[in-house]
């Protein structure tokens, strides 16, 4: 619990994604046609969050080590940027390609 806590006063993308699952995981039961599709609108969002606190638990790592630029710095804390925004594809075109079907199509 130190660590949500911790995220929650320390990393506004954090804040800004966990106040985005307690909107979508609620609005998951109402466009969802199934146990399946709830379930496909649900992990992506929980995901993104795990995902956003390992990236913020590199970045608190590497700044840790030291506070100079060091280009394997840039490296960790890109990449671990790069895993966020590869979760947040998968929640838009799973969110997307659902609400297309069942509302659209």
């Amino acid at each position: 619990m130190d660590g949500i806590k911790l995220a929650w006063q320390h990393e506004s993308a954090f804040r800004q994604e966990l106040s985005l699952a307690l909107v979508m995981c609620p609005l998951a039961f109402f466009v969802s046609n199934s146990v399946e599709q709830l379930l496909l609108l649900i992990f992506p969002v929980f995901l993104l969050v795990i995902v956003e606190l390992l990236n913020s638990a590199i970045e608190a790592t590497v700044d840790r080590i030291s506070t100079s630029l060091h280009p394997l710095s840039k490296q960790a804390k890109d990449i671990g940027s790069a895993a966020v925004f590869f979760v947040l594809v998968l929640l838009t075109l799973t969110w997307g390609i659902i609400l297309l079907n069942n509302f659209v199509l």
